[in-house]
């Protein structure tokens, strides 16, 4: 591997601190040696003393007043030792990557912790991409990503994908634009690298397959571009046996790959690691040297005194104990999905992760229903227009999380009905000869109407007589909008019909020039129907 193609010139010229590399031989320097080197802040002066910190189960985390200053002063910028060793042996058992034991310049496993996952990725980007350059990636894409990609001026590249990740066929077609022997020449800008979040996937829940990884792991060797494996919902995978990871297959040393302890720890401590080839790894630590030093010295040994309690059996049971939570919680929003928004919208299981992406049907957009009607109804949820690039972009997805609330809360989607509905239901076809009260539909007596019914409705309308288009916005019902399918179908002449347009307008709008060519055959039904229609 060449890794100086992915170092750019500011990466390039960092240099390591003086200062840092005495902060690095005092932590391994005997408690006898006198300093007067690094500018350490005297710990007498702290004003926390110990402490004690109970988990779960009963047992404690204690620091001592030895193990407090520790925990309050300065550490290595790589992280503290004890952790980082305690994650390599961890990475090595999960996913035992083949360069392992390769030598230092030719790409060896190198680890270092960082201020969450999000802080390592960041610094990654920064190392590797000149304004310019061509990075792949699929879209919708989690927001803070793309925040973090656009301001250094790159191409960004997307990938189809669908609920099994990347589409591979769709990535070598992207990338057929290009000869291999490209990426030796700094003019083709061939990509640099591929992002992405392999399970549970922030929107849309999505999880690359293995065979799919093996596929896309030999089209990065193939056009020489890095994999950023982006992980944090690893821990959460719903199903065993977990599918092998890009670092498992790296025998290049060309995978940078971001864990996260948010998820399955605490995200308040804000402590991720990075695992990547020693030459970008070490990139990556010179950059904190010089921007947060190092990640935080209490969440660091707090964690670290939690695992080395634990032992990676335990640390392993507290997984599995925490992905059936977030599996319980993924069957709840399911099952209220499945009762109250089918016919209505459409979503895939997720194995994996706490999102949950849902199709509102027969709309373009969501942005609306969500962003107003939905908080109107104090419930919130993330339009999908906002994981992509430009954000006007049209998507009729929703993004609802499913990690906080209970499965009563998830009961909520009973209202989506109503609004989904009010975007969604855009006329109500009346028959002059038939007239049903305006109180009767928000009656919560009939709970039989089903978009699906209405749906098939417009192809039923033939030429009915008389037909009046009443535009109702069903924001007032008070209650779930439904009508009885036999009260519809009872009347005479056809009663009550009800239609959709799929938001584009073309069903309400050809049965209202059906109406106004017949509207004149009786003018007494016809007057009976505007009473109708203004009650509304």
């Amino acid at each position: 591997m060449n890794y100086a193609r992915f170092i750019n010139a500011t990466s390039a010229a960092r240099k390591c601190s003086p200062i840092r590399i005495f902060a690095d031989v005092l932590i391994k320097s005997p408690k006898s040696l006198i300093s007067l080197a690094p500018g350490y802040p005297n710990p007498s002066t702290f004003p926390f003393k110990s402490a004690v910190i109970t988990l779960e189960g009963g047992n404690t985390i204690q620091f001592g007043e030895e193990t407090m200053k520790t925990a309050l002063q300065y550490s290595a910028t790589y992280g503290i030792p004890a952790l980082v060793s305690w994650l390599k042996q961890l990475q090595i058992k999960l996913h035992n990557p083949p360069n392992t034991h390769y030598p230092p310049n030719q790409g060896q496993m190198d680890l270092c912790i960082t201020s969450g996952s999000q802080d390592g990725l960041c610094k990654a980007f920064e190392m590797i991409i000149n304004p310019g350059d061509n990075i792949l990636l699929n879209e919708p894409i989690y927001s803070g990503i793309l925040q973090a990609l656009l301001p250094l001026g790159c191409n960004i590249i997307s990938v189809p994908s669908d609920e099994f990740g990347i589409i591979p066929d769709a990535l070598k077609e992207i990338l057929s634009k290009w000869k291999p022997e490209d990426s030796k020449d700094p003019n083709k800008n061939t990509p640099k690298f591929l992002y992405t979040v392999p399970n549970g996937t922030n929107p849309t829940g999505n999880s690359l397959t293995g065979d799919r990884k093996t596929e896309i792991y030999k089209l990065a060797r193939k056009y020489d571009f890095l994999i950023i494996e982006d992980d944090p919902y690893y821990f959460l995978q719903f199903n065993k046996p977990w599918a092998p990871t890009f670092l498992s297959m790296d025998v290049d040393g060309r995978v940078i790959r971001a864990d996260s302890f948010s998820k399955i720890l605490s995200s308040g401590l804000r402590v991720g690691f990075v695992t990547g080839p020693k030459p970008l790894i070490e990139k990556i630590v010179l950059h904190t040297q010089v921007s947060s030093m190092h990640p935080c010295s209490f969440s660091q040994l707090m964690i670290s005194q939690l695992l080395q309690q634990w032992g990676e059996e335990g640390f392993l049971a507290h997984v599995d104990r925490v992905t059936d939570f977030y599996r319980n919680q993924r069957d709840a929003i399911l099952a209220a999905a499945e009762k109250w928004l089918s016919g209505l919208a459409e979503w895939h299981v997720p194995v994996a992760g706490m999102f949950l992406w849902v199709k509102i049907t027969g709309i373009s957009n969501s942005q609306q229903l969500i962003e107003e009607e939905a908080l109107k109804k104090e419930v919130l949820l993330v339009p999908g227009s906002a994981f992509y690039r430009d954000s006007s972009t049209n998507s009729p997805y929703f993004r609802a999380c499913f990690s906080t609330v209970s499965a009563k809360q998830m009961d909520v989607l009973t209202i989506l009905v109503l609004i989904c509905k009010t975007g969604i239901v855009r006329a109500v076809f009346v028959s002059p000869a038939f007239l049903i009260p305006s109180e009767w539909w928000s009656s919560t007596r009939h709970q039989s109407l089903t978009l699906t019914w209405l749906r098939n409705l417009p192809t039923r309308l033939q030429e009915p007589p008389g037909i009046l288009v009443c535009r109702i916005h069903l924001s007032r019902f008070s209650e779930q909008p439904t009508v009885k399918r036999d009260v519809l179908e009872g009347g005479p002449a056809r009663g009550v019909a009800a239609g959709l347009d799929g938001g584009r307008g073309g069903g309400a709008e050809s049965l209202s020039q059906k109406w106004t060519k017949s509207k004149n055959a009786t003018n007494t039904a016809g007057s009976r129907s505007e009473n109708f229609r203004k009650s509304f």
